[in-house]
């Protein structure tokens, strides 16, 4: 008799646990994105190669 009991509290603190563990926990809300600001050196000022002439080697 005290071994079932044993046993069955066993298996209900198990269930217990296993159930807490798979609980819902809310995430942190993401951080909002900055508006009107690009970042540093991701502008495609300059990156272009507008007005330049073609690399020509002479061989």
């Amino acid at each position: 008799m005290k071994t079932l009991v044993l046993a069955t509290v066993a298996i209900f603190g198990l269930a217990g646990v296993a159930a807490a563990a798979d609980m819902y926990v809310k995430a942190p809300p993401a951080p909002a994105p900055v508006v009107g600001k690009a970042p540093i050196g991701k502008a495609p000022i300059g990156k272009a190669p507008l007005g330049k002439g073609p690399v020509v080697t002479r061989g």
